[in-house]
């Protein structure tokens, strides 16, 4: 059998932080990822997600700035870039603009608050009706260059990692865990379960957990006529609407509100018409500076829980890493240090805590 300090089960985004952050603590760590590096069946997929510091919430706006740090620490420790710092805008009265930029400020921030004309004059292939929060710390990432980072830096630190593995059981025992696959079985001290959308499957009856609603998403790609720069949009009319940001040769938009509920194993990677004809008309009414017609489109997954905090507590063998509800990526590289942190026993931030 072999015999390991820590398992994680997924190695999508927080997995791969997870296995980066304990294998430079020096714990012996082996993962697990059911399907192949890069595949698009769960929510890490693609090359372009939201960094931002703008939040309504000051836990976040706070855990944005250790992110941000970490993520040009691992950028450095990789050789390469994975967070481009383009701007953000939020808009919309659902964001509070006015009350967005005195947060942002409070928390060293450099926000500006800008009227809607001075914003268009920026950035004229976007249409803005209200005040507008410009965050300049805001950025793209990329998710699949930034796994691949995470878990070559782990396995030159000595992790075992696997791939096309699936976890059929996790078996407590009196030690620790045992991880059955198809090919063998392990036994670690400690488990961190960082498997999104299958987190649920996979702790059932082991650790009780909040309501997880997973849901498809989808995103569309429209070509941008203006050639930018492009900021990250987070736009509101009641909360966090829509968002939109640049890739490549496009502007990537998508709803983070709704989606068809499903499940991780269930879902059909079918684009709802609906959606799309709705994406159109957004583009065609607040984005101007892109061909409304989408060139490209994909779907993904949400996990998410009621009040869309994360769940990262430990619960005996157990540390649950869900960084879900649709906004977990820019914390990445966070979120691995938060999970480490509880493997060697510190206590769990009280939002995220297992209540």
């Amino acid at each position: 059998m072999n015999d390991i300090d820590v398992a994680i089960v997924g190695l999508g985004l927080a997995g791969s932080a997870t296995a980066w952050a304990l294998s430079r603590r020096g714990r012996s760590v082996a993962a697990f990822e059911a399907y192949g590096p890069g595949h698009r069946r769960g929510s890490s997929h693609g090359r372009a997600r939201i960094f931002r510091r703008a939040y309504l919430d000051p836990l976040y706006v706070e855990l944005t700035g250790r992110a941000g740090r970490l993520w040009d620490e691992l950028s450095d420790e990789a050789g390469e870039p994975l967070l481009t710092r383009t701007g953000g805008v939020d808009h919309g009265p659902g964001r509070e603009p006015s009350h967005m930029a005195d947060l942002l400020q409070g928390h060293g921030v450099a926000a500006e608050l800008l009227d809607p004309a001075e914003a268009a004059g920026r950035w004229p292939g976007i249409r803005f009706t209200g005040p507008v929060v410009f965050d300049p710390e805001g950025g793209v990432l990329d998710p699949e260059a930034s796994m691949a980072a995470m878990v070559r830096l782990a396995a030159e630190a000595g992790a075992h990692l696997a791939y096309d593995t699936p976890i059929r059981a996790l078996e407590p025992d009196s030690t620790g865990v045992l991880l059955h696959t198809d090919q063998a079985t392990w036994h670690a001290r400690m488990v961190v379960v960082a498997a999104g959308g299958w987190t649920g499957p996979l702790l059932d009856g082991l650790v009780p957990l909040p309501p997880l609603t997973v849901t498809q998403q989808q995103v569309f790609f429209f070509e941008a006529k203006d050639p930018g720069p492009w900021p990250t949009i987070v736009h509101g009319e009641t909360s966090l609407d829509v968002y939109a940001l640049p890739e490549g040769p496009y502007v990537k938009f998508g709803e983070h509100v709704g989606g068809a509920v499903t499940t991780a194993d269930r879902r059909d990677f079918v684009v709802d018409p609906a959606a799309r004809d709705r994406a159109i008309e957004y583009a065609r009414t607040w984005l101007p500076g892109v061909d409304p017609e989408p060139r490209s489109e994909l779907t993904c997954l949400y996990t998410s829980t009621p009040d869309e905090d994360f769940v990262l507590d430990r619960r005996g063998p157990f540390v649950v890493c869900s960084a879900c509800s649709g906004h977990g990526a820019k914390f990445t590289p966070l979120i691995g240090e938060l999970a480490a942190d509880l493997v060697d026993g510190h206590p769990p931030i009280p939002r995220f805590a297992l209540r």
